[in-house]
Formats: C-alpha cells, structure tokens, sequence
C-alpha cells in the first residue's frame, strides 16, 4: 500500500486551499487542490485518498486541477469528494469518476408546519416514513414497472412518473436538469441491470441513505431562506438515495468493459479502478448513455419516496398538510455532466460533489436565480445538516461544485467496534431523535462520530467562497437501511 502524505509535501495555497504540486509525480499532468482548513486536513491525510488524487491528476484530458472538497475521504479509484473536469471530446470518462451509486443525491421538502404544530405527532410520523418507504439491502417496493415502463423511466426520469400520478409537475421544476439528462440510452443498460432496477423505485436503500425529519434551528440567510421557503423552526424532510441496485450494475459493467479496451487507446493508470475510455469512443459514449439512464432512474427513485412521504404525511397529519408540502429542491452529487467553462465544453465528474452554481445562472430554477442554487450538506443523524446557495467562488474556483456531506473519518468496521447499534440508537432517543432502522449493524456504522465535523466542513465551503450558509436543521427523526 502507498504511503499517505504528509501535510508537510503540501503547498498552501490561501487560507482555505492547498496543493499537491504537478511536479510531486512524474505522471501527474495537473496539480491535485484541496479544499481544507488545518484541523480538517490533519484528518484527510491519514487515509489513501490524496494518493487516489494523484492517481486523477494523471488521467489524459483532464484540466485545470484535480479537485479535493473537504469532505474527501478514500473511494473506488477516484476519492469520494473528488472532482474533476475533462476537455472534449477525447478527454476520458471513468466511471470511478462517479461511481457506483450513480446519482445518489438529496432532496428537501419543507411541511407548512413548525415543531409546535407537529407536538407529539413526530414518532407516529417517523413511524408512517418507515412503513412507506423499504430501506435496507435489496429491499423493493411497491411500485413495479415491467420492462418497458422501466425503459421509459430511464429515458424521462420522473416525469415518467407523474403521468402515473406519481408526485408533482413542480417538482420537475425543482429538480437538478429537471430530472432528465440527455442521451439516456435503456439500450446501454444490461439486462442485468434492468432486472436489478425492477421494483426498486421510491426504496432507499441501505449505508448512509436515509429519510430524516428535522426542523430549522437557525436561519442565516433570512433572504435566502425566505425564497427557498424556509423559516425558523419549519419542519422539514431530507431525502437521501440513489439508483440502487441498478447504478450500481451499470458500473460494474462499464468499468469491465472499459478495463478491456485501456491498451486500445493507450492509455495507462496507476490504478485498474481508474478504467477508462475517450468520451467520444464507443466505450465512453455506451458508459455516458447507461450513466445518464441511471441518474434519470435515480431522480424518479427520490421522486417516488417523496410521494411516498406526502401519503404519510396525509395519514398523519391530514391531506391538506401533505398538499401543501413542497419540495424546496433536489441534487445530484454522484455524476458526470457536460458543462461549459472559459470557453471549453468540459465533461466534469462530481464524485461525492455537488453543484452550486451561483445567482444568475440559467442551470437554475427562475425563482431561484437572484439567490444561487440551493445546496444541501447533510450531517449523520445525531448531528446537523446544511442548507446553502451556490456563490460564484465555485464557478470561479471548482467548476460550479461543493461538498455532499460531512465526509467519512473512519471506516464503518471501526464504527461497529466502537459502539452497538442499540446502544447507539439509546443515545440517540435521548437526544430527542425518533430512529428506526431495521438493522443494529448499519445503525452503528453511520454513528455520528464516523464522520467528520460537518460545522467545520460547512465553514470551510462558506470561506473557500464555494457556497454560503442559509440554514442550519437538526434531526428529530431518522429512518435508515
């Protein structure tokens, strides 16, 4: 195993950057940036994925930088908060670069209530989300769609979906590309993975997906907050999960199939999970087919479990509170996009990172764009999440892109050895968190305390000028896989 580096073979750059300079390998064909303070990288460097950074800063078309959020921690090749940005059209695309649960994103709904209104109703409806919406390995639900229905989701994404009746047309509006990328091919994807997609549309999945229930604890942003519908003590729902079971066939099958075909296009990696392709090649564009097929199966998955949360919320709280439920909106931070910087159409993989453009942009919903995209950093049960608008320091400094989390700080064996799930779950009730998760085990390993500070992670993204703080949410209760 490589040895890490140490924060001494690092050159700061300002206050909240540093690099690895190009020359610090012979194969490095940019620099490798890292977005941290010193407490935070003191904890980025004791696992491999600065080396893994280094490993992206050699990949033919890349540009600029390879890109370090603060909340990097090891991956599949790439780092999981990893970005980086290929010049079209023979720069390469690598499924690494994405990874395997492709899309997996977040989406926020605000409820037209505050905690008093809500009162003793929190673990009944905490309750209703777990009944609603499976979670956990392999779980499926209600919704099955025979392989043509399939194939249509994976073309429109959820809009697929509301012709069914399935959520909302403003939705749509609210949603990252209206949750529709181009040139999704169902063609590209394995029958394999069709079969593993089947059934598990509105499902969550295990590891760190979840569905949270929170309530505003602090506004910093009262603009903002005011436009995206936000206010003190607002209850609210954060919703976590990806393209399942059929994400992550799509990558395998890409990454194989890429892995055949390095010494065609000469191309060669420190890495084998780093397997790559030409975007223009057959193999990259079949992988950028299959790929955007996924994410559209991913944004119909998120769609459904908030359709599936609002019928709780009506159970619970009546239908005239799940009507008026709405969605503030919905990102994407496991995916690769074309996009336009400086005059060069760049194909940008996001690997644990989220975009947040800033105010003006036309990527962004029209009641959105005098304020900057609505971002989202989620904490881990016990601790806060974020929202925050997209500044132009990203445009300027990352390719339009931030942070999607609070970061791993330590494995999820070390997480079960440290504490049991139901000892885990007893801390957490009496911090006033309503949990329910099917398995002790996977309770334990998103323990709180895995994960890095996400108060720190979130200051470094606000000074970096990448994003600013809007509001702060604190769990009241969580479902988990």
């Amino acid at each position: 195993m490589a040895i890490a580096l140490s924060t001494s073979e690092l050159v700061r750059i300002d206050e909240m950057l540093w690099e690895i300079p190009v020359g610090a390998r012979p194969d490095m064909r940019v620099p490798g940036r890292i977005f941290a303070d010193r407490e935070l990288l003191d904890a980025i460097v004791r696992d491999q994925c600065l080396e893994q950074l280094q490993n992206v800063a050699t990949l033919p078309g890349i540009v600029d930088a390879a890109l370090a959020m603060p909340d990097i921690h090891q991956g599949y090749g790439f780092p999981v908060g990893g970005v980086a940005a290929m010049e079209l059209p023979d720069g390469v695309v690598s499924p690494g670069g994405v990874g395997y649960d492709i899309n997996c994103g977040v989406r926020l709904l605000v409820l037209p209530l505050s905690t008093s209104d809500l009162g003793d109703r929190r673990e009944p409806l905490v309750h209703e989300f777990s009944r609603a919406i499976p979670a956990g390995t392999g779980k499926h639900g209600s919704l099955s769609l025979s392989w043509p229905e399939l194939d249509v989701v994976l073309r429109e994404g959820p809009r697929a979906l509301v012709s069914r009746g399935i959520g909302r047309e403003d939705d749509l509006e609210r949603t990252e590309s209206q949750g529709c990328l181009p040139g999704a091919d169902p063609a590209a994807v394995s029958a394999r993975a069709h079969e593993r997609g089947t059934g598990q549309l509105g499902t969550a999945g295990a590891g760190n997906h979840f569905i949270e229930l929170q309530r505003v604890a602090r506004v910093f942003d009262p603009a903002a907050a005011g436009t995206f519908g936000l206010h003190d003590d607002q209850i609210t729902v954060l919703i976590h999960s990806g393209s399942r079971g059929l994400g992550h066939q799509v990558c395998t099958d890409h990454v194989r199939a890429m892995d055949a075909v390095q010494a065609r296009y000469q191309i060669l990696l420190p890495d084998r999970q780093l397997a790559c392709a030409p975007a223009s090649s057959p193999e990259g564009r079949a992988y950028l087919a299959a790929m955007a097929a996924a994410a559209n199966f991913a944004f119909a998955n998120r769609h459904a479990m908030a359709h599936c949360v609002r019928e709780a919320i009506a159970r619970v709280l009546g239908p005239n509170v799940a009507e008026a439920t709405r969605q503030v909106y919905d990102v994407a931070h496991n995916v690769a996009k074309v996009e336009r910087y400086r005059g060069r159409d760049l194909l940008v993989h996001r690997k644990g990172a989220t975009r947040a453009f800033p105010a003006g942009s036309s990527e962004i919903p029209a009641d959105f764009r005098t304020v900057g995209q609505p971002v989202f950093i989620p904490g881990s049960m016990g601790t806060a999440s974020f929202v925050l608008a997209g500044e132009p320091g990203s445009m300027e400094r990352s390719f339009g892109t931030t942070c999607h989390g609070a970061g791993r700080a330590m494995s999820r064996t070390a997480a079960r050895k440290r504490i049991g799930g139901a000892e885990l779950r007893r801390q957490l009730e009496a911090q006033g968190i309503v949990v329910r998760c099917s398995s002790n085990k996977g309770l334990a390993e998103e323990a709180p305390f895995a994960y890095k500070d996400v108060e720190r992670v979130v200051e470094v993204v606000q000074r970096a000028g990448l994003a600013r703080r809007v509001a702060r949410l604190v769990p009241i209760g969580v479902v988990k896989g």
